[in-house]
């Protein structure tokens, strides 16, 4: 009985000085990733997250602005580029990983931001983003349809010409006989109302914020306060952010002392379109902007 004992207390010690070795080597490999590790950062919670608000349009409504605008907030983080997950079915087929690994990274109680101005017209984005996550905040920034859709056209047009394809005018493809051609596609895209209707059938409104696309080009600083506060995020960006840029023609951002414009492609140069063709064109217009003014509790001061 005593040699068992004695044999136990031998195999409790030499246990207990194993276990006490383990633990300094534990310690000691601690002790090398931290000191390896700059202070006060931690890279293990910067991850790549779902969207926690997503600029859903409109098409050629300023939605680039809008996002390299957001962008100057220190708790902002953006998609550089437009993911088209919602409304493309190949890529939707992709599956959610796939979507989560097209965007930044980001630290606890940072908002990303995504933009994507054609979900605002595809009919199955509203039900796939609301599958996803029916909380987030939408943003949709809107400017005159009727300019708009020149706009539209305009880019449409530039691609071509680079690419050497072929191209009607602008006047061509609105008219047929002498009256409004609703078939034309860059037309059906300003009819806000319509494709609005869609997204409010499972959003409620107070979830989706309107920004004024004129009123962001004119004068960003209190378009982005609006933003601030739709988005809950602390007022961090200030007027002097943006300065008027004369060469350009609109505003561009300093933020630590550098400054960025957008591209040459925006404020490109509409293509031509009579002025009677273009007052045809409001006049068409007007009943379609009264709903969707009814619908966002907005008036907006277009043609």
């Amino acid at each position: 009985m005593f040699w068992t004992l004695l044999l136990a207390l031998i195999l409790l010690l030499l246990l207990q000085a194993q276990l006490l070795v383990c633990l300094h080597e534990l310690r000691a490999s601690l002790t090398s990733v931290t000191s390896a590790t700059p202070s006060g950062t931690s890279n293990a919670s910067a991850l790549q997250r779902l969207p926690g608000a997503i600029i859903i349009g409109v098409r050629k409504g300023g939605t680039r602005a809008l996002l390299e605008m957001l962008n100057l907030h220190p708790e902002v983080e953006v998609a550089k580029n437009e993911i088209h997950y919602f409304n493309l079915d190949e890529n939707f087929r992709k599956g959610l990983d796939w979507y989560r690994a097209q965007m930044p990274d980001t630290l606890p109680g940072q908002l990303t931001v995504e933009k994507t101005p054609g979900y605002f017209t595809a009919p199955l984005a509203p039900k796939r983003i609301w599958a996803t996550n029916p909380a987030v905040k939408l943003l949709l920034i809107v400017r005159d349809p009727a300019e708009r859709l020149v706009s539209d056209y305009t880019q449409v047009l530039h691609n071509r010409i680079q690419q050497n394809k072929p191209y009607q005018a602008l006047e061509e493809l609105l008219l047929s006989q002498g009256h409004i051609n609703p078939k034309y596609k860059a037309l059906q895209r300003s009819f806000y109302y319509q494709h609005l209707a869609r997204w409010l059938e499972l959003f409620p409104r107070e979830q989706m914020h309107i920004v004024d696309g004129e009123a962001l080009i004119r004068n960003p600083f209190p378009e982005l306060q609006k933003a601030e506060t739709f988005l809950e995020l602390p007022p961090r960006i200030k007027p002097d952010n943006f300065y008027f840029n004369v060469t350009k023609g609109f505003y561009c951002m300093l933020s630590a002392g550098h400054d960025k414009c957008l591209d040459e492609s925006k404020g490109r140069p509409h293509a031509p379109l009579s002025n009677e063709a273009f007052q045809k064109l409001c006049r068409y217009l007007r009943v379609p902007n009264t709903i969707f003014f009814r619908m966002v509790g907005q008036r907006f001061d277009w043609c």
